[in-house]
């Protein structure tokens, strides 16, 4: 079988999508057993997580099952294809090595558990929001995977939605939960790209 550059890139988008369902599917699990002490869930913070769901899930999966919307694709590229695999796949890493050093702390919402502490260990000791960092480089893999614009451009408005939409809240209830142990984690680690912002 002689496969063209876009549905490789499609393949490699589609296994890159369940590699990132099985890593995030036993920690959403284990997470509902762990009480949780402080919400801070919110329209706002809901209609991120739907608007990085639609970016990054619905409107790509649409797009590869049917093709539409067909008038926005460009010629896939082999370089491009090669770049989005090794983003979309380093991304997948970095959340599964977030959820590791997250454990029973991760939440899917603006949550603080039973006990939860501190994380600034791993890939928390660079940067304050690692699994955003990996939604950065999956909407960047799924851009160059997917040779379409409104897919490209569906995953990082979808990926600039949840970010812009959660982390200043999200660095309001560590603050208000760690207070200064966290003004100085924030002091010594950038917020999304390690070294730069």
């Amino acid at each position: 079988m002689n496969m063209s550059l876009a549905a490789i890139g499609e393949t490699i988008w589609v296994l890159g999508v369940v590699a990132w369902y099985v890593v995030r599917y036993p920690f959403e699990r284990r997470a509902k057993r762990v009480r949780v002490v402080t919400n801070r869930r919110s329209f706002l913070d809901m209609f991120g997580l739907v608007a990085a769901s639609l970016g990054m899930a619905v409107v790509p999966g649409f797009y590869v099952a049917t093709g539409i919307p067909q008038a926005a694709d460009y010629a896939a590229r082999a370089w491009a294809i090669a770049i989005g695999a090794i983003l979309f796949f380093t991304a997948v890493w970095l959340f599964r090595r977030t959820h590791k050093e997250l454990g029973k702390n991760w939440s899917i919402t603006l949550e603080i558990r039973d006990k939860h502490h501190l994380v600034s260990g791993g890939p928390y000791a660079l940067v304050r929001h690692p699994m955003y960092t990996s939604f950065l480089l999956m909407a960047l893999g799924q851009a160059l995977l997917l040779s379409n614009w409104v897919v490209a451009l569906a995953g990082l408005i979808g990926f600039a939605l949840l970010f812009f939409l959660r982390v200043d809240k999200e660095e309001r209830m560590m603050l208000d939960t760690f207070g200064t142990s966290y003004r100085e984690y924030m002091d010594r680690t950038k917020r999304l790209i390690p070294y730069i912002y």
